[in-house]
């Protein structure tokens, strides 16, 4: 079946996808796709038909960001489906999420980097009116490159862009639009509802050449024609060499701290969009339960902040506390400081958030609780302790631990 075979087939098969952000949506979908996470997923996962046709892929990652859906349960459903070798491509790209953010969390300076190099960007912007211009027109749609302009209004419509699209995307930004990648990655974080810290600003500057030095991608007319099924041919419209942005910071290896024992005793449970799963952590019950959202401090899209608060508000309506209650703060110790007063306890057990913004508002909060003599207790889930040790160079070396991880998770050993 030649591409256009392919495109014309799906396109009379034509599955649109609504991000519904609650637990039961994220299973339904899940459950409708994971016949196809076998040869289908291998064959036709590069393929993007466009946003009223996701037949390629399983678009789960709204959901497995939030962990409305974990990517253990994502697993479960894989194999016990399909065998491991036939559903090889799909279970390496749950671990991909893994791989990013176990590589991030042992190099945050990457994190404050990306942070720094954005502020500067935008300062940039300020001065130059000609930098402001191209931005503008760029992120508005309006660069002329058909393909460009079609994905930009796509996610701002949908939240959401096919991985092969973003992809392509960061490397126009990127190579032909010449625009820093920081503000492109800032863009994605504001527009995409399954926007991962980690994921978003390592996929940036692997496209950039800076996580793997000197190693580039560059979008081709072909490629793109190839895998959109004609629907986009931008020749002679894009850069026809990419050379690799440069890094003249060290990032080091930060080692990560040893998992820690639940502490005993009442406590209030706290839910924010890092993990959306509330169940007990202990034997006993939490005495209270509190669902806090971030104040971003940049503008992102209502479709983010919408899939955010609804994700953490799913998670609430199904915990023991029926009088749970959902926050939207910037001073996060303030309201944990109140809840925990109000539920009779002075620990407070989540799970743990990855490098970014969640992650700095705890980071934040640990100090003032401390002071108030409330513990704050990040308790990391056996599936990253499993993974992230394994994400200090390239994905190969993760890649080779999966069967490993698989056979530790009890995957593999019945």
């Amino acid at each position: 079946m030649t591409d256009r075979d392919l495109a014309s087939n799906a396109r009379e098969h034509s599955e649109t996808v609504v991000f519904v952000p609650s637990r039961r949506a994220g299973h339904e979908r899940l459950e409708k796709f994971v016949a196809r996470t076998g040869t289908h997923y291998a064959g036709q996962r590069n393929y993007d038909f466009g946003s009223g046709n996701r037949s390629s892929v399983s678009a789960l990652s709204p959901w497995i960001k939030h962990r409305l859906i974990s990517e253990e349960e994502v697993l479960t459903q894989v194999l016990a489906q399909h065998s491991l070798s036939a559903s090889v491509s799909f279970v390496q790209e749950v671990f991909w999420r893994s791989y990013f953010k176990g590589w991030m969390q042992q190099h945050p300076s990457v994190w404050l980097s990306y942070q720094s190099g954005l502020e500067s960007a935008y300062e940039t912007l300020q001065r130059n009116k000609f930098h402001k211009a191209d931005y503008d027109e760029a992120i508005e749609g309006r660069t002329g490159i058909d393909c460009f302009d079609h994905w930009c209004a796509e996610l701002k419509s949908t939240g959401y862009l096919h991985n092969h699209a973003r992809m392509w995307f960061a490397s126009i930004w990127i190579f032909t639009l010449r625009l820093p990648w920081e503000l492109g990655a800032d863009f994605f974080l504001r527009h995409l509802i399954d926007g991962d810290p980690a994921a978003n600003t390592l996929s940036w500057r692997w496209v950039g050449g800076l996580h793997t030095k000197g190693k580039t991608y560059l979008a081709r007319a072909s490629n793109i024609a190839q895998f959109t099924g004609g629907r986009f041919e931008p020749t002679g419209q894009l850069a026809m060499t990419a050379e690799p942005l440069i890094d003249d910071i060290d990032h080091p290896i930060v080692p990560l701290p040893l998992p820690q024992p639940l502490p005993q005793g009442d406590y209030l449970q706290l839910i924010t969009p890092q993990d959306c799963q509330p169940e007990p952590f202990t034997s006993g019950a939490p005495v209270g339960v509190l669902g806090l959202l971030p104040i971003p401090h940049f503008q992102q899209s209502e479709l983010v902040l919408a899939f955010e608060r609804g994700a953490v508000g799913d998670a609430i309506t199904r915990s023991v506390d029926k009088t749970a209650t959902l926050k939207c703060s910037q001073d996060w110790s303030a309201a944990l400081i109140e809840a925990a007063q109000t539920a009779g306890t002075n620990q407070i057990i989540t799970p743990m958030a990855a490098v970014g913004p969640v992650a700095t508002h705890l980071d934040t909060a640990k100090t003032d609780l401390a002071k108030a003599g409330i513990r704050l207790h990040q308790h990391q889930k056996s599936y990253d302790t499993l993974t992230w040790p394994h994400a200090t160079k390239g994905f190969f070396k993760l890649k080779k631990k999966i069967p490993s991880i698989l056979n530790d998770l009890g995957f593999l050993n019945h």
